[in-house]
């Protein structure tokens, strides 16, 4: 008899323990998922705002980013997924810290409101944060652009800088790219909330934790996410960081 519970005892060890190892390596791939899916999130977003940037004439002021304290790119937005759940967009956001760039936080976008200001292809949507106030809204659980913050249209070209009305009254100025169209629109209704499901695989941090340090944490980065920070930094130096 005793031999026997030692028997079932020791099948019992051995089907726990393979029963652990087997959620360790699910947990391991999703991770590493979720890290890859984070990578090609920001390799998106930074070919996003290169190409709209190749073009002076058609892009956003220069003046504009060096006053910008953070850049957020949703690239390839549907508007049928904001109108469906308001979860469709995916995105990042990088904000200016004392020590350049931070690298990107992971954000969805959605909002019922929604109206002709998407169209019905794959939209890219770029939003410039002005202030600290509208940057302290990305670290709420839902930031509502034009509840929680003032927003407007940006101007685009080489002659629509900072000195502009958009820029002294809006908190956020936000854009979109359609077929090859980029024009500053007003995506009043948009509502942003802080993908931590990628942020916490990445970073082991939320949204929340991410933003409110001005410093960044090179070493925090994973393989692939430093090419948002260093795109945008081609086009908005560290320069107006006290400004």
């Amino acid at each position: 008899m005793a031999v026997e519970n030692r028997k079932r005892i020791l099948t019992l060890v051995m089907a726990f323990l393979g029963l652990t190892s087997a959620a360790v390596a699910r947990s391991r791939d999703d991770h590493e998922a979720k890290v890859k899916d984070a990578a090609a999130q920001s390799a998106k977003a930074a070919k996003v705002f290169d190409a709209i940037m190749q073009t002076p004439d058609k892009a956003i002021p220069r003046d504009l980013l060096a006053h910008a304290k953070a850049i957020a790119v949703f690239p390839q937005v549907i508007k049928a997924a904001f109108l469906i759940g308001g979860e469709g967009g995916r995105g990042v956001v990088s904000r200016r810290t004392s020590t350049g760039w931070s690298d990107p936080v992971f954000f969805r976008a959605g909002g019922g409101s929604v109206g002709p200001q998407i169209g019905a292809s794959a939209t890219d949507i770029v939003l410039l944060f002005m202030n600290d106030d509208a940057v302290g809204g990305l670290m709420k659980d839902k930031f509502e652009l034009g509840a929680d913050a003032a927003v407007a249209g940006g101007p685009v070209g080489r002659d629509a800088g900072a000195g502009t009305d958009a820029l002294m009254q809006a908190q956020i100025l936000s854009y979109s790219r359609s077929r090859g169209l980029f024009a500053g629109v007003n995506l009043k209704g948009v509502v942003i909330r802080p993908e931590d499901d990628l942020n916490q695989a990445v970073y082991n941090k939320t949204a929340h934790e991410l933003l409110i340090h001005d410093e960044r944490d090179a070493a925090e980065a994973a393989a692939g996410l430093p090419t948002f920070a260093q795109t945008v930094n081609r086009y908005a130096s560290n320069s107006a960081t006290d400004k």
